[in-house]
């Protein structure tokens, strides 16, 4: 007897399993890039209209058998990343009984890192900048020469990031245009702030060779600010943001430098939208009073269609249904709402994930 009702449980997962892949790979956006990553392209592109899969014949929970162990991958353990998806894993380890589900985080190289882990399956699911997002969707930056990665699947975004730039108040620096001939952090290769840095120095009229230009992580550069070997730093991060504050309360004397004159920005990039940091969680920086204008993109959670519908399903449901909870781990949040988190997103939605948007009247 329990050899046949585990035979039934292998057809049934293996016609759940197909039935996953053709649904949300038939969503996907079809849009193939030939040639280039740039502005001009991604122009032509239209913000793909986010597609919700069939729902039909997916499973609420799995309550038997062995766990399934799923790992989230997040960014630096200074940044927003990791507690966000800290908090997400721990919500769904709580209810372990419930979804025989075990989550773990992993400190990773941000957003290209992760999503690159979660369609090669190596992550489950992995936090990621919503242009990452759009890029890989539509086979753009570096994923053009693979095209577009149809296995991407959105499951929520979260807070705005903003592009923050950073420098010592000794350097002069005031303006974007003042860091022509400094000493500045544009981030690490292949991280979302990289590519947003190179995108706000195009957007301005500054040439690389204008400057001296470093590439490291953000904590890295923070350390090179405090220790006189650094001018200035771009860090994409959400408000407020701990390794800043860090940095406002030491020995050298920062400021935040406005990124404005970029209206291009909105009409060549899609995902992007003006932001402002709030000064009130800064005191220590030396410029007071008014928020600093700049622009920034969504954070956002991505997965693949490998992972089952009712493992996407349970991560969904904990964080939305624990809402007021999940917004509490992070001042980022502060701005957040359920509907805010169907908003910017370029991959189609995940069926595990839009099981529960319809459930809750969200879609």
């Amino acid at each position: 007897m329990m050899a046949r009702v585990r035979g039934l449980s292998a057809v049934a997962v293996l016609l759940f399993s197909v039935l996953l892949l053709a649904a949300c790979t038939d969503s996907g956006n079809d849009q193939q890039s030939s040639s280039g990553t740039g502005a001009g392209q991604e122009a032509e592109l239209q913000q793909p209209k986010v597609v919700l899969a069939s729902t039909q014949a997916v499973p609420l929970v799995y309550t038997t058998g062995k766990p399934t162990f799923v790992t989230i991958g997040t960014g630096g353990i200074s940044g927003v990343y990791y507690p966000t998806g800290g908090a997400i894993a721990n919500m769904v380890n709580l209810k372990r009984d419930k979804y025989n589900i075990r989550a773990t985080v992993e400190a990773t190289g941000g957003s290209v890192f992760n999503i690159n882990g979660v369609l090669a399956g190596d992550l489950q699911f992995g936090l990621a900048q919503a242009d990452r997002q759009f890029q890989a969707v539509h086979g753009l930056a570096e994923w053009q020469s693979r095209g577009p990665q149809k296995k991407l699947c959105s499951v929520f975004s979260l807070h705005p990031e903003t592009v923050t730039l950073v420098a010592t108040d000794d350097s002069g620096i005031r303006d974007i245009n003042d860091l022509k001939g400094k000493r500045v952090n544009i981030g690490n290769p292949g991280s979302g702030q990289h590519q947003n840095s190179l995108d706000a120095l195009n957007a301005a009229g500054i040439d690389l060779a204008e400057m001296e230009v470093v590439e490291v992580k953000a904590v890295k550069a923070i350390r090179m600010l405090e220790a006189g070997e650094l001018d200035a730093f771009f860090y994409t991060v959400g408000h407020p943001s701990a390794a800043i504050l860090k940095v406002t309360r030491g020995e050298r004397k920062v400021r935040f430098v406005p990124i404005v004159g970029v209206d291009t920005l909105f009409v060549l990039h899609p995902y992007y939208v003006p932001s402002r940091i709030n000064m009130k969680y800064y005191p220590g920086a030396a410029n007071k009073g008014e928020d600093v204008e700049s622009f920034g993109v969504k954070a956002t959670l991505v997965t693949s269609t490998d992972v089952p519908a009712p493992v996407v399903y349970a991560i969904t449901r904990e964080v939305l249904e624990n809402f007021e909870t999940f917004k509490a781990q992070q001042p980022a949040f502060s701005g957040l709402t359920k509907k805010s988190m169907l908003q910017g997103l370029s991959a189609p939605i995940h069926p595990g994930a839009e099981k529960y948007y319809h459930e809750a009247g969200l879609q």
